[in-house]
């Protein structure tokens, strides 16, 4: 077994852990949520059978019961591929979002991270042409936790998308691993084209509340998009871009931005 293997079977192992060490001393502390606690997260075998049944819960209604929504994500949640997504997406968070010092607290509370998950189902139902289903999981995660994300848009590993009310992510749209998303930020096109239309947002970038990112364009490694900004034109590595419409400011003061999550920038 080589040490990537090993990792990706230890991560989630020791992320679970961890949750049900932390739902345990919850429980003793505030005993109003201990069935809470124990039919999400103590009644369950590993994370990814909690992770179905929390996640239907959220979505289900009278047309589309928990039950058979827990099993179908369940199909999802079973492949170490993508619990082990999972793991890292709640590493992340626990890593750069200084209001959370609990790995239980993403998997229960923050609808970033939820909404997240949620796409992974919809994305591999997409992949394997059950697309009107996972069309009506989208419509169910935007309604449930006000945020867009197209099934077939790609998205890696060690993602944080922070508060994330008003999230949009087109259907082309690339985000590749360890990049952090505030609220409000839109990958969007640019009007009626088709074909390959939405950006392509690569590793350690650090995308700021309310950035608007437009058309088939590449916001490069490293990068940093300012809050509000208007991205109309490519991104260069390590850049800082900021304004309305986008222009570069300033360069980088980490390799990934998306890790350190500073949003402060002096322009050069």
């Amino acid at each position: 077994m080589d040490s990537t293997d090993s990792i990706e079977k230890t991560l989630p192992r020791n992320v679970w852990q961890q949750i049900v060490s932390e739902a345990q001393q919850i429980m003793q502390d505030e005993p109003v949520l201990a069935e809470f606690l124990r039919v999400t997260i103590l009644n369950q075998e590993d994370m990814g059978r909690a992770l179905s049944f929390h996640l239907a819960n959220k979505l289900a209604s009278n047309m589309m019961p928990a039950t058979l929504l827990c099993d179908l994500m369940h199909t999802v949640f079973s492949q170490p591929s993508t619990i082990y997504a999972v793991a890292r997406d709640i590493q992340a968070t626990v890593d750069r979002d200084s209001a959370c010092n609990l790995y239980s607290s993403p998997f229960l509370y923050f609808k970033g991270f939820l909404a997240l998950q949620a796409y992974r189902v919809a994305h591999q139902l997409w992949l394997r042409g059950d697309r009107s289903m996972a069309l009506h999981l989208q419509h169910k995660i935007s309604l449930a936790f006000a945020v867009d994300i197209h099934p077939a848009a790609v998205i890696g590993a060690g993602v944080m998308i922070d508060h994330a009310t008003g999230l949009v992510i087109g259907e082309t749209a690339v985000v590749e691993d360890s990049v952090s998303i505030m609220q409000s930020v839109t990958l969007g096109g640019t009007g009626k084209e088709s074909g390959d239309r939405h950006p392509k947002i690569r590793r350690g970038v650090l995308l700021g509340p309310g950035a608007k990112i437009l058309g088939n364009i590449e916001i490069g490694e490293g990068a940093m998009v300012a809050a509000s900004s208007v991205v109309l034109k490519p991104v260069p590595a390590h850049a800082i871009v900021a304004g309305v419409p986008a222009s570069v400011v300033g360069h980088a003061k980490s390799d990934e931005p998306s890790k350190v999550m500073d949003h402060y920038f002096k322009c050069s």
